[in-house]
């Protein structure tokens, strides 16, 4: 056997570390994967979620051709059917829907492994405007939807989102986020346990404020327990020490901020005196944090999925930026930046604001394109020409990810045709009529283009394919790139015509940044010669690195990179192919000025929409705390006898992500992970006992889940980790029904959101917890 490296990232979360992948090409087997000791981003760092790339390639349950479902007497069965029947059959059944009922007769969900993806970062608008309906839903509205809306009211676009310069800071401050074991989320940081090592190591201090003493809180300077759901309010209460110590100073930014006094107000009317009983956090504790990171050197605040999945998502979203702004850490070394990409489709257009140009039928904002999930179901399920009778999914499982799967599992099984993009028959998938299965991983041309714009420094890798596909299977982008053609009316092979529409679209824009930016661009017919033949999501990737802020400008033998007046390494897809290890592009460096793309050219500090939200904190204060921190949750509150209510999170865990690797032997073995964390004094008191069961009810449903007994979660707070639940019936997921779980999303109510983003409330769920009968 004659084996080579091929290096790549591997792709399954956002830190995208180098991969060393072993393979023998002639037999097409991964024989190893190792960390990239020569990557320069993440210097050989991996976790044990790219060994499971390995197994993705070689899972026998994954999905390799297209199937189409045949009913039976005995239940549904599956044929395996060529891909131009498939094309065919699909494009037929939407298009009937569409021809009868309108577009919004069909519906969209995409799933977060998309975002991983090149070609669906490419190909995915083209299918979403062929398809022409605006009941589009993706997984970001279980996710990070609050941040991009926040970010779009004080940047003016929903991309620009600050991120941490965590390599430099003195003062790091971390609110609902376990970067530990996420590898970092909305900031792309390979080695996190070794970058926050390092900020200690050299005289710095973290801090995490969160319901649960987390794998991140225990490498903590300090861990301090909030109650569920109130970030909001300690972030008022620490702008307000800011404004009455007079520690306010805005750096760099202070020429680019307005409604600076609008902040001061408001913040006035949430002291620490008057939040404490509400966020556990005493007032003491709140006013000492406050300073120590106005005297920080530098210093940054973080807030992740905690502070985005709340009823206050897009409050507390907005207050984390502006702690960082107030003590002047703002588009600063150490303290949040925005990172300057090497490739980017289109510049934002400034003062468009993509928020609530129509909504859901309860009344829902969109935004950026999409409706909330939490809606996904009642809009099946609504009556005449009103509802969804087709869905397209991608890459998602919203059956165990999106609030309610009970409810959404009913409304999935209603649809008159449905159609998944996906590698596994999986709870969702099940529903559809057909599948149409993308290559895996290593299969597959990859780059960044996403997660580059959240990195902790300036970079940029191609990951070329470890494995050559096999002929009777197609990639991801040809899948949308056809399925856009043929919903466009297209004839066969519609996926060239497509993939050529998409890169005059990109050359065309980033040709005229270049003259924009003073400089002498080619023609088009010559930027398109000069990119070659070979259609496909890698010579777009040229056009992008070739226009761009690195580029080389198509000038033969160019030594820096002359697009947008940087300076730096000359970028093409030929020079990123001689550089396996990735090119560093340099730390982060203030340019927000350059990027605002606010109507009027600031940073509204205190926008009116979220000024108004600020009414439902007042109301939050007048009330008395459901669950006080650090006393017992009251009992006999809940049905049945002994039931206590609670408070319900969830939780990260390291060999797994969402609800994506259940089926990997590798990273599905050892101990039972779907466990209920129950605090010691709630555990005596509700009869729990640890390696027990117990019952946990919801106002939408009710599951039973092992008990672990540990007082690593916070009086009158239980904690669940989300993407299991792998025993229903019609999946082919052999491993994952080994090690089922049980589905959090059972509990998850489709009523809770935040009001202004339509995010759903997956953290701070009142439940009733007693023993299982």
């Amino acid at each position: 056997m004659t084996t080579e490296i091929r290096y790549r990232n591997c792709t399954l979360c956002e830190a995208h570390c180098g991969i060393a992948v072993e393979v023998d090409a002639d037999a097409r087997q991964v024989v190893s994967i190792r960390g990239d000791a020569d990557d320069h981003f993440s210097g050989g760092f991996i976790c044990p979620k790219a060994y499971g790339l390995k197994g993705l390639y070689e899972d026998p349950d994954r999905l390799r051709r297209p199937l189409r479902k045949r009913a039976g007497k005995s239940g549904d069965a599956w044929d395996e059917i060529g891909w131009d029947e498939a094309f065919a059959l699909v494009a037929e059944r939407l298009g009937a829907v569409r021809a009868e009922h309108g577009a919004d007769a069909l519906g969209t969900y995409l799933g977060n492994p998309s975002v991983h993806d090149l070609g669906a970062n490419l190909f995915l608008p083209a299918l979403l405007r062929a398809l022409g309906t605006r009941r589009r839903f993706s997984a970001s509205s279980v996710d990070q939807l609050p941040k991009q809306l926040s970010s779009l009211l004080l940047f003016g676009n929903g991309g620009t989102i600050p991120v941490p310069d965590v390599d430099r800071t003195a003062y790091m401050l971390i609110l609902g986020a376990n970067p530990v074991v996420s590898n970092g989320s909305l900031m792309t940081a390979p080695d996190m346990p070794g970058r926050l090592k390092r900020l200690r190591a050299r005289g710095g201090k973290f801090v995490v404020i969160d319901p649960r003493r987390s794998e991140t809180a225990a490498l903590a300077d300090e861990h301090h327990f909030i109650r569920p759901g109130s970030d909001a309010l300690f972030l008022l209460s620490l702008i307000s020490v800011l404004f009455a110590e007079d520690l306010v100073d805005l750096g760099r930014v202070a020429p680019l901020v307005r409604n600076l006094d609008e902040l001061r107000a408001l913040a006035g009317e949430f002291s620490p005196d008057r939040t404490g009983s509400h966020t556990g956090i005493p007032a003491a504790v709140c006013q000492r944090l406050a300073r120590e990171m106005a005297a920080a050197e530098s210093a940054v605040c973080y807030g992740r999925i905690g502070t985005c999945t709340q009823a206050f998502g897009t409050l507390a979203s907005w207050l984390v930026d502006c702690v960082t702004a107030l003590t002047g850490n703002l588009d600063a070394p150490g303290g949040a930046m925005f990172p300057e990409v090497a490739a980017r489709a289109s510049a934002p257009k400034a003062g468009r604001v993509p928020y609530a140009r129509w909504h859901s039928l309860r009344g829902l904002p969109e935004a950026f394109g999409e409706l909330p999930v939490a809606t996904l179901a009642e809009e099946i399920e609504g009556q005449g020409e009103q509802r969804i009778r087709a869905l397209l999914t991608m890459a998602g499982n919203p059956v165990l990810s999106c609030p309610n799967g009970a409810r959404l599992s009913e409304a999935l099984r209603s649809l008159s045709f449905m159609v998944s993009v996906d590698i596994y028959l999986n709870e969702t998938t099940r529903f559809a009529d057909v599948i149409l299965p993308p290559h895996s991983a290593l299969e597959t041309d990859n780059y960044e283009l996403v997660f580059n714009s959240l990195a902790v420094r300036n970079q940029a890798k191609l990951s070329p394919r470890a494995i050559e596909p096999s002929s009777d299977t197609r990639p991801q982008w040809f899948i949308l790139a056809e399925l856009a053609g043929r919903m466009m009316g297209l004839p066969k092979n519609a996926a060239a015509t497509v993939e050529r529409g998409v890169l005059d679209f990109v050359l065309e824009a980033g040709l005229a940044q270049r003259k924009a930016a003073g400089s002498a661009p080619p023609s088009k017919a010559e930027a398109v010669a000069a990119l070659g033949d070979e259609p496909g999501p890698l010579r777009i990737l040229d056009a992008m690195l070739r226009t761009g802020a690195y580029g080389d400008g198509f000038v033969d033998g160019a030594s820096e990179g002359v697009g947008a007046g940087e300076r730096g390494p000359a970028l093409s897809l030929a020079r990123l192919r001689q550089a396996p290890h990735g090119i560093d592009l340099g730390p982060l460096r203030p340019h927000l000025a350059k990027i605002l793309a606010t109507a009027d050219g600031t940073i509204d500090l205190a926008p009116a929409l979220l000024v108004n939200d600020a009414e439902r904190l007042r109301a939050l204060l007048a009330e008395s705390p459901r669950v006080a921190a650090g006393a017992p949750a009251e009992a006999g509150e809940g049905e049945g006898e002994g039931a206590g209510e609670m408070l319900l999170i969830g939780r990260r865990q390291l060999r797994n992500n969402n609800s994506w690797m259940g089926n990997i032997h590798a990273l599905a073995k050892g101990r039972e992970r779907c466990t209920l964390l129950v605090h010691p004094s709630d555990a005596e008191r509700l009869g729990l006992r640890d390696g027990g069961s117990a019952q946990v009810r919801s106002r939408v449903g009710a599951i039973e889940v092992p008990v672990q007994v540990s007082d690593e979660v916070m009086p009158g707070v239980v904690s669940l980790p989300h993407g299991f639940g792998h025993d229903v019936e019609g999946t082919r997921l052999r491993v994952a029904r080994e090690h089922a779980g049980v589905n959090s999303n059972l509990l998850t109510d489709e009523a809770a959101v935040d009001v202004l983003s339509g995010n759903s409330v997956l953290s701070g769920i009142p439940v009733a917890v007693q023993p299982a009968p």
